[in-house]
């Protein structure tokens, strides 16, 4: 039975509407997680270590897409709730379409500064040519990565997250079969993992190009429009809060990178890498049920429906708490076994990544409520308090302890830095929520 946006949602239904995108996180980041396994497990420590270096600057190119998919579904999903349908399809068609420029233009120029980009990102010798040569070759594809990103959220409007679902499984099947025939039958080792995330990224986009092209059953198709440059500059700010979530932790990550090379080399760089890799499973919960319900509470929004508001903000509570506690205990748990996939070649390697995630993992337990508060203030159209969020628990906080408790705390101090910034990120997010819980009426 097909799930409306103007529906009210019990707990079963509210889980059942947002499970596609939580899968469908999953399958989009699937691309860094297939490339870490092919080129750790069969390519060698280096090629490894120069992916995790660059992957950072790779997914801060996707940033855009975060900005124009949250920003733009916010108001695209408030629009149709006050039934104004052709309007909303012009919207999204200019969203697109600006979208996919923007990627061009950072996509040129991101081939033309490869070398220096990974110069400033400390490479060097075998390390530096690697990262160069995946780098040009994923930026190459970076139009339809953002654009892949942008989709993610607009067919959650169109009230399609099951078809979003099914094109990422498809753009990550495509990537893994690839990774496997370019790496392992035909030995074209970090080129050929390049290419076959490239691929995996352009089908990703061009199927929902083709699908919104035509007339479909969705709530959104492709329209023609007018230039919207007052929508644009909304957009930019009501999902900047999103591309500052993403921008920030690309930046944290080269931060963190920096200091893993000064205190432990290479191997510190392949450990963050496969810590991110299995972080990228359990943020895929959080960032898949913001995504997913922010559409519902934007529409609800816009349809000036309290009653429904105030039954999402409750039940969004409940279950962040007990997912947050869930993930926690299974992340403990199930630590090993998930850092050995990549690292049971190298015992040092795998202590030291063990170690690194058992302590990283308690972030996980305050974790989701600050993914889920900056999307939700994104969802009501208020783009400062989100990026305020955002901008705090993703880079200032996180800036100052991992810039401090290294000092005290070595190896260790950098594994915790990220619990200590979510901490604080939790009592700002915290004080907003009781701040506007009456100019919203969610409670």
């Amino acid at each position: 039975m097909r799930i409306q946006l103007s529906d009210h949602f019990t707990y079963p239904r509210l889980l059942r509407f947002v499970l596609p995108s939580v899968l469908m996180i999953l399958c989009t980041s699937i691309y860094s997680i297939v490339d870490g396994f092919f080129i750790a497990n069969f390519v060698g420590k280096t090629p490894f270590a120069a992916i995790n270096l660059v992957m950072p600057v790779l997914m801060g190119v996707a940033t855009i897409g975060f900005m124009i998919g949250t920003g733009g579904s916010a108001i695209v999903s408030k629009t149709l709730g006050e039934g104004k349908t052709n309007l909303a399809n012009q919207y999204f068609t200019l969203l697109v379409c600006f979208a996919f420029l923007l990627g061009v233009v950072v996509s040129a120029l991101g081939f033309i500064f490869a070398e220096q980009l990974s110069a400033l990102l400390g490479a060097d010798g075998v390390l530096f040519e690697d990262c160069v040569l995946y780098a040009r070759i994923l930026f190459i594809a970076a139009p339809f990565f953002v654009l892949q990103f942008v989709f993610q959220s607009f067919f959650i409007v169109a009230e399609k997250p099951e078809l979003s679902l099914k094109v990422n499984l498809i753009a990550g099947i495509t990537n893994a079969i690839l990774d496997y025939v370019l790496i392992l039958v035909i030995p074209l080792e970090l080129t050929g993992a390049a290419i076959a995330t490239a691929i995996g990224q352009i089908v990703g986009a061009v199927i929902p190009v083709l699908y919104f092209a035509r007339k479909n059953d969705s709530l959104l198709c492709f329209r023609r429009t007018p230039f919207y440059g007052n929508i644009l500059g909304h957009v930019c700010v009501n999902g900047s809060s999103e591309m500052v979530t993403n921008l920030s932790t690309s930046i944290i990550n080269i931060l963190y990178n920096f200091h893993l090379m000064n205190l432990a080399g290479e191997n510190g760089i392949a450990a963050y890498g496969v810590i991110m890799y299995v972080n990228i499973v359990f943020m895929a919960i959080f960032l898949g049920y913001s995504l997913g319900s922010a559409p519902i509470v934007s529409y609800h929004y816009g349809a000036e429906n309290t009653n429904e508001l105030k039954s999402l903000f409750q039940k969004s509570i409940v279950i962040l708490i007990i997912t947050d506690v869930l993930l926690v205990t299974v992340s403990e748990l199930v630590a090993k076994p998930l850092v050995g996939i990549f690292t049971s070649y190298d015992i040092e390697l795998f202590e030291m990544t063990t170690r690194g995630f058992q302590l990283y993992a308690l972030s996980f337990l305050i974790m989701g409520f600050n993914v889920w508060g900056s999307a939700f203030f994104t969802a009501l159209n208020n783009g400062v308090v989100s990026a305020m969020i955002s901008f705090l628990r993703t880079f200032v906080f996180q800036v100052a302890v991992v810039s401090i408790l290294p000092e005290f705390w070595g190896l260790d101090g950098i594994w915790l830095s990220i619990a200590v910034a979510e901490l604080l990120a939790f009592v700002v997010t915290t004080s907003f929520v009781i701040a506007k819980r009456k100019h919203y009426q969610y409670v």
